[in-house]
């Protein structure tokens, strides 16, 4: 009798987007050490990254913010016309604030450091291939240091707090962390359809419209 052997699990196929080709290199090698993760595609600007998202099956796109032809914003509008579920996080520098800000706008679903560890780069794109927010640390919180400005005192962020129930505050610092909708679920004892309605009336309250202004808020007033 011949012993069944089951299917090795689908990896995660990722298109990688970088203009200089060390950086692309590097990033391509960090990830290929990942038994899960599998580089089906690579760019070198975005006119190439919107093509070849379009050409192979992809779970999860890195876009270098800052390339020639067309700028990450640029290929992520035009990748979400045809995806709009599929995830993109921009690679980016602390240089790139204004860059990021249209990045949110556009539908990043998060942001990721060149210089970041390779462990970090690798969970990043695990929780983006698992509908979760990847977000490196160092990044979070200065977006959620340039955004407080926006809160006029302490009391802003002590109002925001006190405006949400503990079930929201632990929603909110679930989204912070990254965490899918499953992972959520599974941590608050609830379905993923209730997770979804949950998140919908969290973002209404908070007037944002999406999980990466949902991670900065989270940081901003404490909650990561």
């Amino acid at each position: 009798m011949t012993d069944v052997v089951a299917p090795p699990a689908e990896r995660i196929r990722v298109l990688v987007a970088d203009d200089d080709r060390l950086v692309r290199a590097g990033i391509v090698g960090i990830l290929s050490t990942a038994h899960d993760i599998e580089v089906t595609a690579e760019a070198g600007d975005g006119l190439e990254a919107a093509e070849a998202a379009s050409a192979h099956r992809i779970d999860v796109v890195l876009l270098d913010i800052q390339m020639p032809r067309l700028d990450g914003i640029g290929a992520l509008r035009g990748i979400h016309r045809h995806q709009p579920r599929l995830p993109v996080a921009m690679l980016t520098t602390f240089s790139d604030d204004r860059l990021i800000a249209e990045s949110i706008s556009a539908g990043a679903a998060g942001f990721l450091l060149k210089s970041d560890e390779p462990q970090q780069l690798i969970g990043c794109v695990r929780a983006l291939a698992q509908g979760g927010g990847a977000f490196s640390p160092r990044v979070a919180r200065w977006l959620a240091a340039r955004e407080r400005a926006a809160m006029r005192s302490d009391q802003e962020g002590e109002r925001i707090r006190n405006l949400l129930t503990p079930r929201q505050l632990q929603l909110l610092a679930l989204v912070g962390e990254g965490h899918s909708n499953a992972q959520i679920a599974d941590r608050m004892h609830l379905s993923e359809g209730t997770v979804k309605q949950y998140l919908s009336a969290l973002f209404a309250v908070l007037h944002i419209d999406n999980r990466v202004r949902a991670a900065v808020l989270a940081y901003r007033i404490g909650l990561l």
